[in-house]
């Protein structure tokens, strides 16, 4: 027998280590695009979110993003300050209305590019195939 056959196999591809790993690749390189906007993708992600339900509730804005409710309380405070978006919360206790300003749209849309720049480098036709074909799937996956 040879050296070659006494070695063995490759491991066992585990789907969530790779995706884990994708992601942080993901996460690293958004995050480092958003930036010059001086946005993250948690402020990225609590945007689209407060764009996309209008009105949010904040348990419902927690539960969203992965987060607590005395997080995203904080989060859309940090959020007020900046300019980024308005709360209409009467009260403590009273129904959320939370809503973009004009300058949290216009951040939201400059972010959509960056996202769809980071997308063509590491999902486009340059890049790598087995990139590509995670993102068909993950398309395919989540499509209508």
């Amino acid at each position: 027998m040879t050296i070659e056959n006494d070695r063995p196999g490759p491991p066992v591809t585990s789907p969530s280590i790779l995706l884990l790993t994708l992601a942080r690749r993901i996460e690293a390189d958004l995050g480092a695009a958003l930036a010059p906007l001086d946005l993250t993708v948690s402020r990225l992600g609590l945007l689209g979110h407060i764009a996309g339900v209008p009105g949010v509730s904040f348990s419902d804005l927690a539960r969203m993003s992965g987060t607590t409710v005395q997080s995203a309380h904080t989060a859309v405070k940090a959020l007020a300050r900046a300019g980024l978006v308005r709360d209409h919360t009467a009260r403590a206790g009273s129904a959320s209305a939370i809503e973009l300003t004009p300058e949290g749209a216009r951040l939201l849309e400059a972010a959509k590019e960056v996202v769809a720049e980071v997308d063509e480098r590491l999902f486009g036709p340059d890049a790598d195939p087995i990139h590509r074909q995670v993102a068909a799937t993950v398309r395919a996956a989540f499509s209508p």
